[in-house]
């Protein structure tokens, strides 16, 4: 990036230091985080994309969110490892992103401008890690932990471990099958019985709608039912019952 278009940025990353209520010493790594690796490649110098810091930045979040929750709640570990999955997902962290609203200040390749990245999710979780990592590159480890509080609030402290994602075991479900690189789970009504005052409806969930049953799940409604599904086979495969690893070698092979 040439020193005009540092300049010519200068205001713009005065106001997202500001959102983050974090100024940099150095803002060569905030410039960093900001760039997509679709922009990198349309430049003719050696521009520096923000991959290795999303790398970076993971880490370190991963590292303060389990030392916050260790500290504020007393729940097992299987409690504290879904409470953490959940506050780290791409999901979750691209929700906070968007709040700050770090697809406004991105450097994107013309292609993936026109394709609407400042609103994609994935990039969105990726910036903030980035982000995360900048901020322990220019200022340390204590740094990074105040900006990761500050942006999380007291969601840390308040998560309900037990009860998370209760009633969201699809989208738990959903992470772990694709964590694993396969299919999304697929979810096929199989049978709805009973007086229309009182259906029973069952659903059965596949990965990727193809293959062997996962699990079945039966309830007043379907999505209901497919929340019953899914939390079996979440129960399922975090027994050990279902190997997601041998299914996705069994798809590759």
């Amino acid at each position: 990036m040439s020193e005009d278009s540092d300049s010519a940025n200068n205001e713009n990353l005065k106001e997202l230091e500001e959102i983050l209520g974090y100024k940099f010493r150095d803002r060569k790594w905030l410039v960093r985080a900001l760039t997509h690796s679709s922009f990198a490649n349309e430049q003719e110098n050696e521009t520096r994309d923000n991959e290795r810091l999303e790398f970076l930045g993971d880490a370190v979040l991963g590292l303060v969110a389990s030392d916050l929750l260790f500290a504020a709640n007393s729940g097992d570990e299987g409690a504290l490892t879904r409470a953490k999955s959940y506050l780290v997902s791409a999901r979750y962290i691209g929700k906070l992103a968007k709040k700050l609203r770090l697809g406004e200040f991105l450097w994107l390749g013309h292609g993936e401008e026109k394709d609407g990245g400042r609103g994609k999710k994935s990039i969105l979780a990726n910036v903030f890690e980035a982000v995360i990592a900048a901020v322990y590159l220019d200022g340390g480890l204590e740094a990074a932990r105040n900006f990761i509080v500050r942006i999380y609030g007291d969601a840390i402290a308040e998560i309900d471990k037990e009860g998370l994602l209760r009633h969201d075991h699809k989208s738990y479900l959903q992470e772990l099958i694709q964590s694993k690189e396969l299919p999304a789970p697929v979810y096929s009504l199989v049978e709805a019985s009973g007086p229309d005052h009182s259906k029973q409806f069952t659903v059965e969930v596949k990965i990727g709608g193809a293959g062997p049953v996962l699990a079945r799940g039966s309830g007043g409604s379907k999505k209901i039912a497919e929340q019953e599904a899914a939390r079996t086979a979440r129960a399922l495969i975090e027994a050990g019952a279902v190997d997601l690893e041998a299914f996705r070698r069994s798809n590759s092979g």
